[in-house]
């Protein structure tokens, strides 16, 4: 992140030590529709009822929601967000109260709607590319949509944005894979930061057969990473994170620290697990009995390692040691 930015959140950290709060949210996932424009394999969100999917969250209730949880980072998901009427306006809106925000796309429609923004230091758009040109468009079932989002992306970074990137990995990525993308990403097109996730299970997802174990992420990422490569990328993640899906190292899942509102509510625990929804930020917290999810306590957190439950609490740890700070400053 942004030397402004890592400022910002070890602030946000230490203000909430000092208020000698132990759970509180890092960034928000907004999700202000369910529907997408494509189809992907990993992706269950389009698997909602038709009436819910022509829904829109309205401006107020979306910018209420990440105030009521006081977090200082947004992700803007859904479904596709530029596929909402107004999903410049809740943008805008949220940067006007100094949020940080990404906003999640699969680019089609981003030179449509590129115009409906404005470069921002605050804001960046984090594109989903989920391999090279063959491997995301079987990823994303469409033709030409992996060439269509690097376009986008090329098309955004010369109008002066920020611009990340968003990879799943799925069981069928070999270490090659990842290496190669990651490359590619870094170097020749560029982008400012890079995401990678392992895929985890999501119950609603069309593929439900290639996910990755725990000892399958540790392999591929032990073999991707070597040769020094890790550090070169510019990864968006703790080294503290990406020692982690090394297993180099343990950690808890702190899932409150990503928490998932959409149209349906606070969802819980995360926007994984589906174990019914939450009225307000508050009742999500204080009524949520997060002790019993996590590897070794849930059996759907048995093969889980994404960034929403784990990237919180290697962020804490690296804020809360000066040796883990010093790390990340010098990657």
């Amino acid at each position: 992140m942004p030397l402004r930015q890592t400022i910002r959140l070890g602030s946000y950290l230490l203000k909430q030590r000092l208020l000698r709060r132990d759970k509180f949210a890092l960034l928000v996932e907004l999700e202000p529709l369910f529907a997408c424009n494509l189809k992907c394999a990993g992706c269950g969100k389009i698997a909602q009822p038709a009436s819910l999917l022509k829904q829109r969250m309205p401006v107020e209730q979306a910018v209420a929601a990440i105030e009521e949880s006081g977090a200082p980072m947004v992700s803007i998901a859904g479904g596709e967000p530029l596929m909402h009427p107004q999903i410049d306006e809740i943008t805008r809106q949220l940067l006007d109260r100094k949020k940080i925000v990404f906003l999640c796309t699969n680019a089609l429609l981003l030179p449509k709607h590129m115009q409906r923004f404005t470069p921002h230091r605050d804001f960046a758009w984090m594109v989903h590319i989920d391999g090279l040109r063959e491997r995301h468009d079987a990823s994303v079932a469409k033709e030409g949509g992996f060439d269509a989002a690097v376009a986008a992306i090329r098309q955004a970074k010369a109008a002066g944005f920020r611009v990340m990137t968003n990879t799943t990995f799925f069981s069928t990525d070999t270490p090659q894979d990842v290496v190669g993308v990651l490359d590619y990403l870094n170097d020749e097109l560029g982008v400012d930061n890079m995401q990678i996730s392992p895929a985890y299970a999501y119950e609603k997802a069309p593929d439900q057969e290639h996910w990755l174990g725990v000892d399958e992420t540790r392999a591929l990422f032990r073999k991707a990473f070597g040769d020094g490569r890790r550090k070169r990328w510019r990864l968006n993640h703790s080294p503290v994170f990406l020692d982690f899906l090394e297993g180099k190292r343990e950690l808890d899942c702190t899932a409150w620290g990503i928490p998932s509102y959409s149209l349906l509510g606070w969802q819980r625990p995360c926007y994984l697990l589906d174990d019914g929804y939450a009225k307000t930020y508050r009742e999500l917290v204080e009524e949520t009995d997060w002790s019993a999810f996590g590897r070794g306590k849930d059996p759907r957190c048995a093969n889980c390692m994404a960034h929403c439950g784990y990237e919180p609490t290697a962020v804490i740890a690296t804020m809360g040691s000066l040796k883990e700070s010093l790390r990340a400053a010098a990657g």
